[in-house]
């Protein structure tokens, strides 16, 4: 996949299918999309590309707005993306002049000069330019002029519930890690660096690595206890991971991220890590002494061996 980003000058050669959006969480929805965009690619003998922003457009449109938080950054939708098959992805930087272009010249400017657009799929909801006065309709509008054809994906639906991001960050938010994999297709995860702690753990028998996630644009999910698994350069652990203020031991109002990997020997420290969540198993809890917190400590580590097993036999 060729990537271009951080640049607003580039020209694409060779004529191709493009598709639009913000692509957050790269999930099911966004997968039909892109599926059918390979497909119409064998039909046409078209290259595929897609374009999308950084910064989310949210975070440029409404400043004050400072709660929303991305189901995967630039990077980590760029891998996904990759996975898709994608030939050419355009990271565009969003910003206030971006916005502003009127709907005509993001038409000749953009989809035309620079992507070299011969047919465009867009979602149903999908709007564009000064105002967000661009839609499906005027795309058909202006496609004779600018000699392209578009169609649009009309809402897909699993079990009869629409997939959008927003309704994915809300399961993360309630700690219903299991619902959002449904939708994302792939289990959510955060990339993190393994960083200094009290190590407190150590001494109590379940060793943890303290994490320090890689941007706070990130979305962690719930406070609480969850069943995950590690992925450590090429290999792949199961562990349990807590996300919360730890306060049976600490005092500190910081939420914080730290993982007990099972089966694992190593320095870890500052090496970046995936963690995948893939169970939820109860809220924080506040312990009246380390001996009750240990045998929460044990169950839950049983627990989370029944769910390897479950999965292994699978």
């Amino acid at each position: 996949m060729l990537t271009i980003q951080h640049t607003k000058n580039f020209r694409i050669e060779k004529p191709c299918i493009a598709t639009i959006g913000t692509f957050d969480g790269v999930h099911l929805g966004h997968q039909k999309i892109l599926q059918h965009l390979n497909t119409l690619k064998k039909k046409l003998n078209l290259q595929t590309a897609l374009l999308t922003f950084d910064p989310h457009p949210r975070k440029v449109l409404f400043p004050e707005q400072r709660d929303l938080k991305l189901l995967t950054l630039a990077d980590e939708k760029l891998h996904l993306l990759k996975e898709q098959g994608i030939d050419v992805t355009i990271v565009y930087p969003f910003d206030k002049e971006f916005a502003n272009i009127e709907a005509e010249k993001y038409i000749a400017q953009i989809l035309i000069k620079q992507l070299n657009v011969k047919h465009l799929i867009i979602g149903y909801d999908h709007k564009f330019g000064k105002n967000r006065e661009g839609d499906f309709q005027l795309l058909k509008n202006y496609s004779p002029k600018y000699d392209f054809t578009v169609e649009e994906i009309s809402a897909k639906d699993i079990d009869n519930i629409a997939i959008s991001s927003s309704k994915i960050r809300k399961y993360l938010e309630d700690g219903n890690v299991e619902l959002a994999e449904k939708f994302l297709g792939h289990a959510y995860f955060i990339k993190a660096v393994v960083v200094k702690g009290k190590q407190l753990g150590k001494t109590i028998g379940f060793p943890t690595a303290n994490l320090k996630v890689m941007s706070p644009d990130k979305l962690i999910p719930k406070i609480g206890v969850y069943f995950v698994s590690i992925e450590i350069e090429t290999k792949v652990y199961f562990g349990m991971m807590n996300i919360g203020h730890n306060p049976t031991v600490d005092n500190t109002q910081q939420i914080k991220q730290e993982v007990n990997i099972f089966d694992f020997n190593g320095d870890l420290y500052s090496k970046t890590i995936r963690i995948n969540f893939l169970k939820r198993l109860r809220d924080e809890k506040k312990f009246e002494n380390l001996a009750q917190l240990v045998k929460q400590l044990e169950l839950d580590k049983e627990q989370c061996s029944n769910l390897i097993q479950t999965r292994k036999s699978s």
